[in-house]
């Protein structure tokens, strides 16, 4: 047995996997709640057995953790007598900036560099140190690996990373495009590369969530994609606004008299579809209220499935051409409504899908009978890609 464990340390949170590599099956999962706050919870499975559930004050990272041992070592409910059994933990890490072009094997270089891009991820960069920090001082000698979120989109050219602002301001404080959900974005393109027995592909990737990002893939490789600085640009997504005017910023600052601070929250949990709908981030909900009427719901569905199709129509172009379009996330793997209306009017590159095939869930083929591009639905699995790069460098 191969045990990693895959933790997810986000700013009051940590979501965890346990996965033997040996056959890349799931031994055990997890989720801490409320970290510091009132009403702090976990919630453990181990394959197979019932759920252990604890709700006890959580004051920080170092005490959730010790939870999440105490839980996985369980003598009745849990997967491993001892940490021991584990050979590596990987952790999922924000924002490497440009120091990050892959993971990396954590020591206290890595640790500083992560700690460099704090300021671009704010609410997760020191989330994720405490993380690694908490599982480097209670399990001593298992090596952990970061796997940055940045890292797949490194790849994209100056033309595409920077914005059109003095040089000054790239060189002197690396403003420019990083990019998000660079894992999932990877394991897709990988997933799409076996699935067709080739690596010269022109693919667009559509991770679709309640944070939302779409992806130019050319032979494996990134050359843009539509979060940028932070996860703030790109498409309309469940509360943030997506592109913006910047000059629209200021302008709502002076209009609700505003600090930075507040219109970056504005513009990150009260904007996208739940601004626009006043109803839900959750599309499930939007979609129930459009149904029965409500205007600015089907509205708020209309302007995130038009941001998608231009994005894929922009980024057929800059591939100079597209062979696959895959849909993946919560809402790209369940929604058939989202996948129909996000390709409908792209007959001009020669996409079509199968109605009745797009009516299903899970991993599917929805191309069309005449279509000339490949449309698949691929879920995604970060969980499983952390532990695969963990596996690759730390064993």
């Amino acid at each position: 047995m191969t045990y990693i464990l895959v933790i997810n340390a986000g700013s009051s949170s940590i979501k965890y996997q346990l996965i033997d590599m040996d056959n890349e099956e799931v031994k055990a999962k997890g989720l801490v709640e409320r970290i510091g706050i009132e009403g702090a919870q976990l919630t453990h499975t181990t394959t197979g057995k019932d759920k252990i559930i604890v709700k006890k004050a959580m004051a920080d990272h170092g005490v959730a953790m010790q939870e999440v041992i105490k839980a996985l070592t369980d003598e009745e409910l849990g997967a491993v007598k001892s940490m021991d059994e584990i050979q590596a933990v990987g952790h999922r890490v924000l924002h490497g900036g440009e120091k990050f072009t892959q993971p990396s094997l954590v020591d206290e270089n890595v640790l500083d560099g992560i700690r460099e891009y704090i300021e671009l991820g704010p609410l997760h960069n020191p989330a994720n140190i405490k993380g690694i920090e908490t599982c480097m001082a209670l399990m001593p000698g298992i090596p952990n690996v970061a796997v940055f979120d940045t890292a797949f989109h490194q790849t994209m050219p100056d033309y595409a990373y920077l914005y059109g602002i003095p040089y000054d301001a790239y060189k002197d404080h690396k403003i420019r495009k990083y990019g998000f959900h660079g894992t999932s974005h990877r394991y897709i393109t990988m997933q799409i590369e076996k699935k067709l027995g080739r690596k010269d592909l022109r693919i667009i990737t559509c991770h679709l969530g309640n944070g939302s990002s779409l992806a130019a893939v050319k032979d494996g490789k990134c050359i843009d994609t539509t979060m940028g600085l932070t996860p703030l640009e790109g498409l309309i997504m469940g509360t943030r606004s997506g592109d913006i005017d910047p000059t629209a910023v200021t302008y709502i600052m002076k209009k609700y008299d505003m600090t930075a601070e507040e219109v970056v929250s504005f513009l990150n949990k009260k904007s996208g579809v739940l601004g626009i709908s006043g109803v839900s981030s959750d599309f499930r909900d939007l979609e129930a209220a459009a149904n029965e009427g409500n205007e600015k719901a089907q509205l708020a569905l209309n302007m995130f499935i038009y941001r998608i199709k231009k994005y894929i129509g922009a980024f057929a172009a800059a591939l100079g051409g597209v062979d696959v379009i895959a849909f993946a996330g919560g809402i790209g793997e369940n929604d058939g409504y989202i996948r129909s209306e996000c390709l409908k009017g792209l007959d001009f590159l020669n996409v079509s899908i199968d109605d009745e095939a797009n009516k299903g869930r899970g991993e599917l083929d929805i191309t069309g009978a005449d279509s000339k591009v490949k449309v698949l639905v691929i879920p995604t699995n970060e969980e499983l890609m952390i532990a695969r790069e963990t596996k690759a460098l730390a064993l």
